[in-house]
């Protein structure tokens, strides 16, 4: 079962304070597709501003994918309305586009070139868009315009500085950074509870699957959709953005020292595969260098360490310097349900589970046991909902029913829930526990059934343009919140400048800048 964390949150109940200042971030991906909803082949608006420095929109893979980033914040309403306001905006700035509300693209045929996201002259522009070629030249372009979503995490400096005794932020560098890690391996444990309640992928297209070799035991409708009965997240299994080649690497997280020590073997590590593909062919960039990773954010990983990288700096050069600031939730799909990915009460429950992971007790994991915590989520996502489903516990043959640790975890969450409700004045993450503790009782609450339902009845094409069509109306008719239109003007122009300044300073050429820069951050 899960640990017994009943000392932990005794202390919390005592220490109710270590809460108060829960820092959040959201990064939301989604893809423009045409009014059929085919792939947008416009570049990306220039009324958005640039891609390359606009802090709030810009592009992951593909110049049709955009990303929406929003910044730190300590309160979930403020936090939502500044998203709803970039989608606000961006649906307004879109034409007849709209933007694509699942995870798993649709109408993009295997062959079809899928114009990679350009960032203008400048060498760390051409920085960025080189390193996407190299992803689509090793993984193929379908697998990266796969859309999620990203919650960023960190517990307030009173939380250490009550549970650790640290004083600050320098001092406490290693402790904190423990602390985290600790989070990071319950999350390797435990964090299957994601997609199992909010899994939003149990079905694709099926010309998704054009020219792979399945083993899964897909079933079809008329229409062409191919989904697994109790499946939750596809996105999520080998048929998305996962890579095996990775998984032999040996990263732990068992501390800061041994975490970049193995990122950085990585990024130095040659590889067989791809130095066959070569760097260049006919005087073209194939990929930045044939290494098993490119750069650091190569590394595919359900949940990241995250510190603020100054210029120049590569993220584990950021986290050696001061330590784990905050942690990156990658795990979530697109809620389909939500006009903007994602919605309050995932927010309270992620803020609930990463309490909960702070706190129980998380033995050390070798490299063998992370990759034995990949079968508990290899089962959640391919049929977590299944009647009987069992998790194992640890790495023997010890099985538990899912509902049951389910039920256990929320036991505690609630206990989590009531302190911060109590120090907010509500009782509204106590309704979240309420409601989603509901769905191990009852696995067609979730949302993998309940889109299930709706995919089965209309397919993805159609029930994705429906609702790509609902929530741009919905979006544009709304007034903005917390931005306003001259806040947004000023952030377009400010970006486009600031790609001018880059443009114009470069001093070095870009095979100079490539050798210098080997090993650095894309973002």
């Amino acid at each position: 079962m899960i640990p017994d964390v009943s000392q932990a949150l005794s202390w919390l109940e005592a220490h109710p304070q270590a809460l108060k200042g829960i820092r959040r971030g959201i990064e939301r991906e989604t893809l423009r597709v045409n009014p059929d909803g085919s792939l947008a082949t416009t570049g990306h608006p220039e009324s958005l501003g640039s891609a390359l420095t606009h802090r709030w929109i810009t592009t992951d893979f593909a110049e049709a994918l955009l990303e929406f980033i929003t910044p730190v914040d300590d309160n979930i309403e403020h936090l939502m309305a500044f998203l709803r306001d970039i989608h606000r905006h961006v649906a307004r700035e879109l034409g007849d586009e709209r933007m694509w509300p699942f995870s798993m693209p649709c109408f993009i045929e295997s062959g079809q070139d899928i114009e990679l996201a350009q960032y203008g002259a400048s060498n760390v522009g051409r920085f960025k868009t080189l390193y996407r070629e190299g992803l689509k030249n090793r993984y193929g372009a379908l697998m990266q315009v796969i859309s999620g979503i990203h919650y960023n995490f960190s517990l307030p400096m009173t939380f250490w500085q009550e549970r650790l005794g640290v004083t600050d932020t320098e001092s406490g560098k290693e402790a904190i950074s423990a602390g985290y890690f600790k989070l990071i391996r319950n999350y390797y444990r435990f964090g299957w509870v994601i997609p199992y309640l909010f899994g939003a992928s149990p079905a694709i297209c099926s010309s998704f699957l054009k020219g792979r070799v399945t083993d899964l035991p897909f079933e079809y409708t008329e229409g062409g959709l191919c989904y697994l009965p109790y499946a939750t997240s596809l996105r999520l299994s080998d048929l998305g953005y996962t890579n095996k080649s990775q998984s032999n690497l040996g990263i732990t997280f068992n501390d800061l020292n041994t975490y970049v020590q193995g990122v950085k073997k990585a990024i130095r590590t040659p590889s067989a595969e791809y130095a066959e593909m070569g760097v260049k062919k006919d005087g073209k960039y194939l990929q930045l260098n044939t290494n098993v990773l490119q750069i650091e954010n190569e590394l595919y990983a359900p949940i990241r360490p995250k510190r603020v990288t100054k210029s120049g700096e590569t993220p584990s050069d950021a986290l050696m310097r001061s330590g784990i600031e905050y942690i990156e939730v990658r795990s979530l799909d697109v809620n389909p349900f939500s006009p903007v990915g994602i919605d309050a009460t995932q927010a309270r429950f992620l803020d609930l589970f990463l309490v909960w992971c702070a706190l129980a007790d998380a033995p050390e994991m070798n490299s063998d046991e992370l990759l034995c915590t990949r079968k508990n989520w290899n089962r959640v996502i391919l049929e977590g909902r299944k009647p009987g489903q069992t998790i194992g516990i640890g790495c023997n043959d010890e099985r538990q029913p899912l509902a049951s640790v389910g039920k256990a975890l929320f036991a505690d969450l609630n206990r989590v829930a009531q302190v911060m409700d109590n120090q907010n004045g509500d009782h509204l993450y106590q309704d979240v526990c309420k409601e989603l503790a509901a769905a191990f009782d009852d696995p067609e609450l979730t949302y993998s059934a309940r889109i299930l339902k709706d995919l089965k009845q209309q397919g993805l094409g159609n029930l994705g343009l429906d609702l790509a069509e609902k929530y741009r109306q919905m979006l544009v008719s709304e007034p903005l919140e917390v931005l306003d239109e001259s806040a947004l003007l000023a952030e377009q122009d400010g970006s486009w400048q600031r790609q001018r300044n880059l443009e114009a300073n470069d001093k070095l050429s870009f095979e100079e800048y490539l050798a210098a820069n080997a090993g650095s951050s894309d973002k």
